[in-house]
């Protein structure tokens, strides 16, 4: 263990150094971004660690999320963290605009948010340095060295929640030359909540101490409602009577090549139910739009939802290519016009950081491939959408090289859920339900099994309602477990642990605690539990 622990410092040495050498050039390719438009014009030096805000008085936590999905899981658990303690200060950051645009408008009054620095020495110390939190929660899978390290130098408590990490990332993590830096991070968590037991495995596999980690359940079974806003509502609601009295089904966040699976499936459906609709949602608007021109070229009527246009008779496929924030049509904010005069969703967010050790110093800004579109349908417009729809099928799930999408906003909107069998880390997802209910997902391998299943649905009105019951139910008893999970005295410790953070600017001491715990209590409040005497 002791050989372990110092490979990891040297390791983090090492890269404490080369992150530094590299901090100018870093730098540069941060203004070359801004100036194409890839980091926020106005706010672009925060991700150096430069406030453009003032610090409240009081103790500060900071949720860090690395791009959307991440931060709308965040949401509910800072609401429910200001309503437990409403004198601790709340500091929420992203690193893609895409997030910025939602989650600054979700976020409850009064919650600070800011871009998250870059990893380098100097944007993560001017950082802490400004902020002083008392206590940092990362959610998902953001491990950098910088930031862990220079957190646990500066005595601040970390916490990791729904943590996980791909298959791919785990065997990279787990080899000789990874393993001792990752080994020292993890060891300088607090609290480790992980997304699956599977998940748990990995980390304590990692070395992360068993003592830490407790469990919850996914916070992705946390849906909250939103406030719509009336453009969301006129627009849902326009559609939702051109749907009236039509035979319709959805396919949510299909990928490339996808489409031609539902598109052959629709075309066999149209058998059955001439006036059928098929709703589809690519992951990437702008695919949205080359399946249209593909589509039109054939000769079939299409509607395109970001030219608001409506499903009239004869129209059988309905493409939705937008992203709606608070009623405003994204696609069309956000255009460009190419040499042939066709219009182009513009370059909004980046690929989701990379976490693996060995990239991330060519990832200390995330990376957008030139000109690639990746506008995703807001989660809240998603979620009205399922609702229009007694069948989805959530894509990303039909080839090898995929690895899924989340399932249970369609199984919260009472949706028949349909998927591929390539789920990745959305795996556990797909067994607890199928645990609660088997009829509560189906999965399908190809066009013909989604064909027949389909075909079924359509057929029998009996079997699609029960599959849309079992659906929600399991959703149900998943988000009301999530909420009472049981802990006994030894998860959460057997001895109060003390806790000292030093903050130098300050000159004082602050020592922290928490007590026992013996009896059920919602996954919020055992990290409210954790955190109450963080702060």
């Amino acid at each position: 263990m002791a050989a372990t622990e110092a490979a990891g410092k040297l390791a983090y040495r090492i890269y404490r150094a080369v992150s530094y050498g590299a901090e100018a050039a870093v730098n540069l390719h941060l203004r070359w971004r801004r100036l194409r438009g890839r980091e926020h014009s106005l706010r672009w030096t925060e991700r150096l660690g430069l406030p453009s805000l003032s610090r409240p008085t009081g103790p500060l936590l900071w949720f860090h999320a690395v791009s959307l999905g991440e931060g709308m899981t965040a949401i509910p658990i800072i609401k429910e963290c200001i309503k437990q303690r409403p004198d601790v200060n709340v500091l929420m950051t992203t690193t893609t605009v895409s997030a910025f645009e939602v989650i600054s408008k979700r976020l409850p009054s009064g919650v600070i948010y800011q871009f998250a620095p870059l990893d380098t020495p100097s944007a993560v110390g001017a950082f802490l340095d400004y902020w002083k939190p008392n206590a940092i929660i990362l959610i998902e899978s953001e491990l950098w060295p910088n930031l862990i390290m220079g957190a646990s130098e500066n005595g601040i408590v970390l916490a990791l929640l729904n943590a996980r990490m791909s298959s791919k990332s785990f065997k990279k993590f787990s080899g000789p030359v990874l393993l001792p830096l990752i080994s020292l991070m993890l060891s300088k968590f607090s609290l480790i909540v992980p997304l699956s037991t599977m998940q748990a495995i990995h980390f304590q596999l990692l070395q992360a101490s068993p003592y830490i980690i407790k469990f919850s359940g996914d916070l992705k079974y946390v849906v909250e409602e939103f406030d719509a806003s009336e453009g969301e509502l006129r627009s849902t609601q326009d559609l939702r009577l051109q749907l009236a009295h039509r035979q319709v089904w959805m396919a949510s966040s299909i990928h490339r090549g996808e489409e031609e699976i539902m598109l052959g499936v629709h075309r066999v459906l149209m058998e059955m139910h001439p006036d059928i609709v098929t709703i589809l949602v690519p992951r990437n608007p702008q695919h949205g739009l080359e399946i249209a021109q593909e589509l039109q070229k054939a000769g079939q009527n299409v509607a395109l939802r970001s030219r608001q246009e409506n499903l009239k008779p004869g129209t059988n496929i309905y493409i939705v290519d937008t992203l709606v924030v608070r009623g405003k049509w994204r696609s069309q904010q956000w255009q460009v016009i190419d040499d042939g005069g066709r219009v182009v969703a513009a370059v909004v967010t980046a690929i989701e950081a990379c976490i693996e050790v060995n990239n991330m110093i060519l990832n200390l800004v995330s990376y957008e491939a030139p000109f690639r579109a990746y506008i995703k349908p807001c989660m809240g417009e998603l979620r009205y959408l399922y609702r229009l729809t007694p069948i989805a099928v959530v894509g990303g799930s039909f080839f090898s090289d995929l690895s899924g999408h989340n399932i249970v906003e369609a199984a919260a909107a009472g949706c028949a859920v349909l998927t591929g069998r390539h789920v990745g880390h959305f795996s556990h997802m797909v067994l607890e339900m199928q645990r609660l209910n088997p009829l509560s997902v189906l999965q399908v391998s190809g066009k013909l099994e989604l064909e027949k299943a389909l075909k079924e649905l359509f057929s029998d009105a009996k079997v699609l309602e029960a599959r849309r019951m079992a659906a929600k139910q399991a959703f149900r008893a998943l988000s009301t477990e999530l909420q009472a999970w049981e802990l006994k005295r030894h998860w959460i410790m057997k001895k109060s642990l003390m806790y000292r953070a030093w903050f130098s600017k300050r000159q004082s001491l602050l020592y922290f605690s928490f007590p026992d715990c013996c009896s059920c209590i919602s996954s919020m409040l055992i990290f409210l539990q954790f955190l109450e005497e963080m702060v």
